[in-house]
């Protein structure tokens, strides 16, 4: 006897719909273009970005490349059901980190990892990346997304991002000349920026038991919205400045907050000081910190406490890079001082 036919079990049957990726990517294809500067080569749906490096405006061009994620805002994100900031989120934190070496950010790509690609706003989320791209002036050139059942739960997904920028490499900043006497000035940031969520969560989802709708005293909105307040882009600010500025330091102030991240970028000789008083901080840092009843050096070593990203300056130009940034629109603070030391972030 011949056995009966088995029924054909296709990929997708196993959860991956390639046909549902095609379509995803044709229609993000106005949104990706929106993007374009001039150095794209454009392979829209190829197997790799092209761009064209104008080696004219460089003597010695130096590619510097980052990558980073969200991390667990995400979460906040998912819970939500809003979806249409995290991709600015995502591309800040790669190009802010690319800039603080003076580099221009070039190009952008994105990797979207979810369970099942109908199940997730997934044009809102490229939506997003987009709006980033468009601040940074960085073109969004390729990207990866990725179909993985029963890693990922229907509705959740991961972002990743990857930028590459230019600097000349004689122009390359990296805090090396900072000396005692040199001025610190932040640029304010808009809120939690993307990171320290998982202490956050914790401490309103699972210690005080709240919910993302919930309004604390002196809030207007929900508290999930403050969270999804999105990460600020200080591409163009920052440029402005170098074009005129003699900068010797800038920090891009992520996960470790101001105590961790200030002295990637110091000399061993010298300290950061900073005036606890002069700090932009805002409500939303005051309200964690009350929730966790948290010491002041616990914040700082986990949030940005409303500094986003920072300029080291000689003390003769610092007036000259106030002007600037303030006719961009930004609230530059003067909040601390280079003193002689051993590498590390003192509090006055």
């Amino acid at each position: 006897m011949s056995e009966a036919p088995q029924k054909m079990v296709t990929y997708k049957d196993a959860g991956v719909d390639v046909d549902a990726g095609n379509a995803f990517v044709k229609g993000i294809s106005a949104m990706v273009r929106s993007t374009f500067t001039k150095g794209v080569v454009d392979n829209f749906g190829g197997f790799g970005g092209l761009f064209r490096l104008d080696t004219s405006r460089y003597r010695k061009p130096c590619l510097v490349s980052g990558t980073d994620g969200v991390g667990t805002k995400l979460k906040i994100a998912q819970m939500m059901d809003k979806h249409d900031t995290v991709g600015i989120d995502l591309v800040a934190m790669c190009v802010n980190d690319v800039l603080v070496l003076g580099a221009e950010p070039l190009f952008f790509l994105d990797y979207l990892a979810c369970g099942k690609l109908a199940s997730i706003k997934n044009l809102d989320i490229i939506a997003g990346i987009t709006e980033g791209c468009r601040q940074a002036g960085a073109a969004l050139i390729g990207g990866e997304t990725a179909e993985m059942p029963d890693f990922y739960p229907d509705g959740e997904y991961d972002l990743a991002g990857f930028v590459v920028g230019v600097v000349d490499e004689d122009r390359v900043i990296n805090g090396s000349t900072i000396i005692p006497g040199d001025v610190i000035v932040a640029l304010p940031s808009s809120g939690v920026h993307s990171n320290g969520y998982s202490l956050v969560r914790k401490l309103i989802l699972t210690h005080h038991g709240k919910t993302l709708d919930w309004v604390p005293e002196g809030f207007d909105v929900p508290i999930g919205e403050v969270l999804l307040t999105p990460t600020r882009i200080y591409v163009k600010s920052v440029l402005a400045v170098l074009e005129k500025v003699a900068v010797r330091g800038m920090v891009h102030v992520t996960g470790g907050g101001l105590t961790e991240n200030i002295p990637r970028i110091l000399p061993s000789n010298v300290n950061a000081r900073v005036e606890v008083a002069s700090l932009p901080t805002l409500p939303v840092f005051d309200l964690l910190q009350k929730l966790g009843n948290l010491p002041f050096e616990e914040m700082a070593k986990t949030f940005n406490l409303g500094c986003g990203y920072l300029f080291v300056l000689p003390k003769d130009e610092v007036d000259t890079a106030l002007e600037i940034l303030r006719q961009r629109g930004e609230a530059p603070v003067v909040i601390g001082s280079i003193v002689a030391g051993e590498g590390v972030v003192e509090y006055g």
